[in-house]
């Protein structure tokens, strides 16, 4: 940061003579020596707007003998204009790069959307399972798309500031230190949707070990209640989602449909096994951050 005597208001005079100028000269010079080395994330945190990049450019050349004159402004070049969109007024959220999908709040800088579950590794039986699971769902509803990844959610999806995550983070740890891990089985065709029905879900319900996820839930729900963030639902149904589509669905994948599909699930080769799942660890996602918190 800029040393806090610093009064861009008043002249500096020749930054060979003086103390703070050469102190200013050696700041800058480093700032732009490493411009292009900073994240726009980090250089957005220290710069703040496009604004202050022209403060810091003015304050260059004026302690080095080459201020332009008092009634000239520098130019910003539109490449700095527009390197940070959306910083006054948060960025916009176009679903179209998000397969449609819709944020349940909105996006702004400093805060971290953040998520506990159990994660599950896929075994190459489990995708052979649902390469016969979607084509058929998606004979009642063509739009949906397979998960990428497949989790049990142990908490809503809530917001965090920054300087919150490290602490959060610890005071899970220290919940989850002491449990232990378990088996379940995953194995009953379920459809869900989210509290807005903005999107719709097809997924495996947990049939076993229901009380153990409710201990853990209510260790997560502790944490949430000491950083007033929302706790999980009230008598939740525990499972892994398989595949999504954008809108309320319902309608066409209940009844028919998810009969059809238990059916698939049911009569799948070595099915009982396969679906008999291990809890190991439990993991919170915080922004593009993961952190890992292993079960005894």
């Amino acid at each position: 940061m800029l040393p806090a005597k610093v009064c861009l208001s008043e002249p500096l005079g020749d930054p060979n003579e003086t103390i703070l100028g050469k102190e200013l000269c050696s700041y800058l010079e480093a700032a732009f020596s490493t411009w292009w080395e900073i994240d726009a994330e980090s250089l957005c945190t220290e710069v703040e707007s496009a604004r202050r990049i022209h403060v810091l450019i003015f304050v260059f050349f004026s302690c080095s003998g080459q201020s332009p004159l008092p009634s000239q402004r520098l130019p910003v070049p539109d490449s700095v204009l527009h390197m940070f969109p959306g910083t006054e007024e948060g960025p916009e959220d176009d679903s179209a790069k998000h397969g449609g999908r819709v944020r349940t709040f909105p996006h702004e800088r400093g805060n971290w959307a953040t998520h506990v579950y159990i994660p599950y590794e896929a075994r190459e039986e489990f995708q052979d399972l649902l390469d016969e699971l979607l084509p058929h769902a998606q004979t009642y509803v063509p739009r949906l798309v397979r998960m990428e990844t497949f989790h049990l959610s142990l908490s809503q999806s809530v917001v965090l500031r920054h300087h919150w995550i490290l602490p959060f983070v610890q005071a899970l740890k220290d919940r989850m230190a002491s449990r232990q891990r378990f088996c379940f089985t995953a194995d009953r065709v379920k459809i869900y949707t989210n509290e807005e029905k903005t999107r719709t879900f097809v997924g495996l319900e947990v049939t076993s070990r229901h009380a153990q996820f409710l201990d853990l839930v209510s260790e997560v729900d502790r944490i949430m209640e000491e950083f007033d963030l929302t706790t999980f639902y009230q008598d939740p149904s525990f499972h892994i989602s398989l595949a999504w589509c954008v809108g309320d669905a319902r309608h066409q994948l209940e009844g028919q449909c998810l009969r059809e599909l238990q059916e698939i699930v049911d009569e799948f080769e070595d099915s009982e096994v396969l679906l008999r799942m291990h809890a190991e660890q439990v993991r919170c996602k915080s922004g593009n951050k993961f952190f890992s918190m292993p079960l005894k």
